[in-house]
């Protein structure tokens, strides 16, 4: 019996790293952007030039001074691999959420409540509305006031005492 359990944790190990690659956002960039495509590509041939070019069987160091065509590859290849590596730095950066309409209402509801909280009027304004106007009213009493405590006021009768 061949393939026992080793081989199942060595099946699941492989399908776990495929889809970290899968969802790795290098990845994710190589497939969805054709210029970066264009550009690994174009790095490519132009490095298979430059070699096939040093393997003319001609010195290495005569060529690389010499030889134009070379140095054109080579330069080639050169800005081709740059342009590739800046797309992929770009990649990892993940797209920022900017919450819209959630935001927006979330911020409506904090300015509201900071204004009702400050302004003594629009508190008045939104209580009316809510609850309908207060009804302004004059109290008259039914009964007659006292007369002890009508007759003399406070400061007349420390200054009777006092003489």
């Amino acid at each position: 019996m061949r393939g026992g359990m080793g081989a199942k944790k060595k099946a699941a190990k492989a399908g776990a790293a495929a889809q970290a690659v899968r969802h790795s956002p290098y990845v994710q960039r190589l497939a969805e952007d054709e210029e970066l495509r264009a550009n690994l590509w174009s790095a490519y041939e132009s490095a298979r030039d430059a070699v096939g070019r040093l393997q003319n069987g001609k010195h290495p160091t005569k060529q690389i001074f010499d030889d134009k065509k070379l140095q054109k590859d080579i330069k080639a290849a050169a800005e081709s691999f740059r342009d590739a590596s800046v797309a992929l730095r770009d990649a990892p950066r993940r797209r920022k959420r900017k919450g819209g309409l959630g935001k927006l209402i979330l911020v409506g509801i904090v300015g509201a409540g900071l204004a009702l909280a400050i302004s003594e009027d629009l508190r008045k304004k939104v209580l009316d509305a809510l609850f309908g106007a207060e009804e302004e009213f004059e109290y008259s009493a039914t009964t007659a006031p006292s007369t002890a405590t009508a007759s003399t006021p406070a400061g007349d009768e420390t200054a009777s005492t006092t003489t």
